[in-house]
């Protein structure tokens, strides 16, 4: 079993492992950077410590067509390595257990000519769950 954060894009339900997930945090003021990628919203100042913020439905080449208050979007703040960044999300809505036997890999076609950002694809109680792979999520674009 492994123990995931369920959030939303578009509806969408999309999960990462909790032990990568160190907070849900509100969003927060966020201080644009010059010159960076489209999906790199800038950074912040949570509790004295700046991390940088994704806006993942950018950085997923989405289209933002949820009726969500912009004010209502969560951050989830994640590590990987050492490296700690803002995952600017719809809804984190639930924690889940998954049996890794509920897991298959994606489809071949669903990815075809485009980065895999995600790992595999978990059927739960009739609930499909896209689950992310952090390392290429903040692997830059070569």
């Amino acid at each position: 079993m492994e123990k995931v954060i369920v959030f939303q894009l578009n509806d969408k339900e999309y999960a990462l492992p909790v032990t990568q997930v160190l907070a849900i945090e509100k969003l927060q003021h966020i201080t644009r950077v010059p010159l960076t990628a489209p999906f790199i919203l800038g950074v912040m100042n949570l509790r004295g410590i700046i991390i940088p913020v994704i806006d993942l439905k950018k950085r997923f080449g989405m289209e933002d067509d949820t009726d969500a208050d912009k004010e209502e979007r969560k951050l989830i703040i994640v590590r990987f390595g050492e490296i700690e960044t803002g995952l600017l999300v719809d809804e984190a809505t639930d924690v889940l257990d998954i049996d890794e036997k509920k897991v298959e890999p994606e489809p071949e076609v669903v990815n075809a000519g485009k980065e895999d950002f995600i790992s595999g694809v978990a059927n739960i109680n009739q609930r499909l769950l896209l689950l992310l792979d952090l390392e290429k999520t903040l692997t830059p674009l070569q």
